[in-house]
C-alpha cells in the first residue's frame, strides 16, 4: 500500500522505480509481564503479520519466529460540558516472538533514581557552598549593618 504515484511509462530508457510503503513501527513498553524474547510494537493498521516479519528480517536482520497482531481500540471520552464524544485512533499491536536464544530488554532511557538523588544532593551542596561564599563576601560591605565596629 502506498500513496505515492509513479508514472506507468516514460519514453526512453526504462526508469528505476523504488517502492516505498507507508509503513511505520514503534517500539512500546508492554503493560503486562512478557518473556524476554517477546517484543511489542505499535504498527501501521495496514500492516499484516507477514509485513511485520519481513520488515524486521530484511531491514533490521532480526530473526523472527512468530508474529501475533491485534487491534487495540482507541479510548472514547465524553466532554463534561457539551456532551460530545471524542475517540482516539485505533492502534494495531504486533507481538514479535524471537528465538529462545535471543533476549530483548527495553532500553533504560533515564538515569536511575539513586543516581538522580545523588546528583540532586551534590547540586544542593554546591548551591549551599556558593551561598555561604556570597554571604562571607558581602558581610563587610559598606552600607550594611555590622561593617564597622563601635
Amino acid at each position: 500500500m502506498s500513496t505515492r504515484w509513479y508514472p506507468i511509462y516514460q519514453r526512453g530508457n526504462p526508469q528505476l522505480r523504488v517502492f516505498l510503503p507507508n509503513f511505520w513501527m514503534k517500539l512500546i513498553r508492554p503493560t503486562e509481564e512478557q518473556p524476554a524474547n517477546v517484543v511489542t510494537f505499535a504498527v501501521s493498521t495496514e500492516m499484516t503479520k507477514y509485513d511485520v516479519k519481513n520488515y524486521l528480517e530484511k531491514i533490521y536482520k532480526i530473526p523472527v519466529v512468530e508474529v501475533r497482531t491485534r487491534i487495540a481500540l482507541g479510548d472514547t471520552k465524553r466532554d463534561q460540558t457539551y456532551g460530545y464524544v471524542t475517540k482516539k485512533d485505533d492502534v494495531k499491536l504486533a507481538y514479535v516472538t524471537m528465538p529462545k536464544t535471543e533476549a530483548f530488554t527495553f532500553p533504560d532511557m533515564f538515569a536511575s533514581k539513586a543516581e538522580k538523588q545523588e546528583k540532586d544532593e551534590k547540586s544542593m551542596d554546591e548551591s549551599k557552598a556558593g551561598f555561604k561564599k556570597f554571604l562571607d563576601r558581602n558581610k563587610k560591605r559598606p552600607g550594611t549593618p555590622g561593617w564597622y565596629s563601635i
